[in-house]
């Protein structure tokens, strides 16, 4: 038995680890604290059975704090996408302009006119005053991060479509665009 738990423990921290830090959203963020909270509750199980108090004691707080991971996941953040998922389809069948959580700007994919994957959208510069979308950042390429290629695009090229968004530009022209620096964005 304790066999198994010394197999089964490091793997749901592992895969717990995994799903939070891909960063997919709050249902995927969700399922990795349920899988932390699975791994502390198998930690724990070794501790009862092995002995070491520390073990015991440390893995009662991280059940509680994944417990609270999977409220704030699953619970509190899934609703408010859930909210704003609601408000932007009741908003298509009423006059005036469709809406679309802000919150879809992190991380959304962006195809280009022709189709074609470009990347994710990384954020957006939204005017204070104004309150305008004045550009979104993409993120086009790399693995986990490393080797992107960070692009401006201008809101007035892009339009917002169901999951995601599409760049009006060519792809040429979308990869002809200037890059930008992770810590340097511009101020116009």
């Amino acid at each position: 038995m304790e066999a198994i738990l010394n197999i089964a423990a490091p793997a749901m921290i592992i895969l717990g680890a995994l799903l939070t830090a891909s960063n997919l959203g709050a249902r995927i963020t969700g399922t990795g604290f349920i899988a932390f909270t699975l791994g502390s509750l198998l930690w724990l199980a070794i501790g009862l059975v092995s002995g070491p108090s520390s073990l015991i004691w440390q893995n009662i707080v991280l059940t509680l704090l994944n417990a609270f991971g999977v409220w704030r996941w699953l619970g509190r953040q899934r609703q408010f996408e859930k909210g704003g998922a609601g408000a932007a389809a009741a908003s298509g069948d009423r006059p005036g302009e469709t809406l679309f959580p802000a919150s879809t700007l992190n991380g959304g994919e962006v195809v280009g006119a022709s189709g074609a994957s470009l990347g994710k959208a990384v954020d957006a510069m939204i005017g204070c005053n104004s309150g305008r979308i004045a550009y979104v950042v993409i993120a086009e390429g790399g693995v986990g991060g490393v080797g992107e290629v960070l692009h401006r695009v201008d809101w007035r090229d892009m339009r917002k479509y169901e999951e995601g968004f599409v760049c009006m530009l060519d792809d040429k022209d979308f990869r002809n665009l200037p890059k930008i620096e992770r810590d340097h964005w511009p101020a116009r």
